[in-house]
């Protein structure tokens, strides 16, 4: 069941961005009267289509994707007959170059206006929570493996990111700051200043949601929010709302600190000093070889919650669906370079994964925004049979005066489908290495 919910988020997010996407490119080019010959969400074999006036609309077997064919164009259906007749002037080669520009940039508009769409409509109905700098700085963090890795100590309190403040917790692994040059954190560590370095690559640590986890999270105080029934808290007379003070009469006063506390206490017995109601006692509890009493806490702080009219809404989804955008693009340049690994490319697989296994319409729609905006800057770059190739060759002609023979955008046209195969094999290999080594 979780690998069909994973599977189906996918399918229905690509579905509707294939469509839109290709809907961009229909609508254009029937605005400049050019004949629309089909349009297809997923590739042959066809499963289902109808007729609509000169437009034959399906639905494919392969959902990796979608086209639509224009008359008189050289696409990845490689149909070049039509190519041996006098131009006519319906066809997308008796047009202007200006005119096929548009309509070789339609699909990636209309991408990029679904992402800003989702991202604004999410800002507006669910504002920001997070956990601000002003709280980390008063209760300082916990640090984890990845982490402790780069020097963090928990406790650390963080000051700045590249000699800049920063608004969130979530801001301290974010992609803009972990590819930034020559990053650093600068933390207060008992009084003194520390400045901890971001290794070069990283980045390349946090190839899964759940590597987040790894990172850094806040110190919180605690009470008990509820008790795992059958375990030992239970059994030590342990209830909801009860604050652990000490273990073995060192005090605890952060959520971190009690597990530090157990952690050392495997298999033996603890003595806890128990708050509860105003009235303080103490028990003893067995610890578990894990570590554990068998309680759940409750983080006795609270973060920031912001709502935003309209108008902010606009400026901060529009902000975050661009920043995406700008984040690939370091992305992407850092890879030709070796510092990002293209071992983080994913494949269908791992876009599956990014969904998850519950189906969440807040986190669909988030993951879905972004695919849109990674899918507008994908399909901008310059590589034949993408639509920034044909936009590579129609800004030549329109600089140069002098259009690409039709030979040629057909050579290119197949060099373009190489190069994508070999992309598309290359992440889906990675996808399945990740599943066998773990990743």
């Amino acid at each position: 069941m979780d690998t069909l919910i994973m599977v189906g988020q996918l399918l229905l997010g690509l579905s509707i961005l294939v469509g839109l996407h290709e809907l961009g490119h229909l609508l254009t080019a029937k605005m400049f009267g050019m004949r629309v010959e089909k349009f297809s969400i997923g590739f042959p074999p066809k499963i289902a289509g109808f007729q609509w006036g000169e437009t034959e609309y399906s639905i494919g077997a392969i959902p990796l994707g979608g086209f639509v064919k224009i008359s008189g164009m050289v696409d990845e259906s490689m149909d070049t007959e039509q190519l041996s007749t006098e131009p006519q002037p319906w066809e997308f080669r008796s047009k202007p170059a200006w005119q096929r520009l548009i309509v070789m940039l339609g699909g990636i508009i209309v991408n990029v206006i679904t992402g800003i769409i989702i991202f604004v409509i999410l800002v507006y109905n669910n504002g920001e929570t997070y956990f601000s700098r002003d709280q980390i700085i008063e209760n300082g963090i916990v640090a984890y493996e990845y982490g402790e890795s780069i020097g963090f100590q928990t406790g650390d309190k963080i000051l700045d990111v590249n000699g800049q403040p920063y608004q969130s917790l979530n801001e301290l692994s974010s992609g803009s700051v972990l590819l930034s040059e020559n990053g650093y954190y600068t933390v207060d560590r008992n009084g003194k200043q520390v400045k901890i370095e971001i290794p070069r690559g990283f980045i390349n640590s946090f190839n899964s949601e759940e590597a987040f986890a790894k990172f850094v999270s806040i110190r919180f105080p605690f009470e008990i929010l509820d008790v795992a029934p059958g375990e030992a808290a239970e059994t030590a007379g342990l209830e909801e709302g009860d604050k652990i003070l000490a273990v073995n009469g060192q005090q605890v006063y952060y959520f971190d600190e009690l597990q530090s506390a157990l952690a050392d206490l495997k298999t033996q017995e603890a003595q806890l000093l128990i708050e509860s109601d105003g009235v303080r006692d103490t028990v003893r509890v067995p610890v578990s070889a894990e570590g554990t009493i068998g309680i759940a806490a409750n983080p006795l702080i609270e973060p920031v919650k912001r709502q935003f009219g309209f108008a902010e809404a606009l400026s901060k989804g529009t902000e975050r669906a661009f920043g995406v955008v700008i984040i690939n693009a370091k992305a992407l340049g850092k890879m030709f370079t070796g510092e990002v690994s293209a071992k983080n490319v994913s494949g269908p697989i791992g876009m599956a994964k990014i969904y998850g296994n519950s189906w969440d319409w807040g986190k669909f729609w988030s993951i879905t925004g972004l695919i849109s905006m990674i899918l507008a800057f994908m399909n901008l770059l310059p590589i034949p049979a993408l639509d920034g190739g044909h936009v590579m060759f129609l800004l030549y002609e329109m600089v140069s005066g002098r259009a690409p023979s039709d030979k040629f955008l057909e050579n290119a046209q197949k060099v373009g489908m190489v190069i994508l195969l070999v992309l598309m094999v290359f992440a889906i290999g990675n996808d399945i290495l990740k599943i066998f080594t773990g990743g």
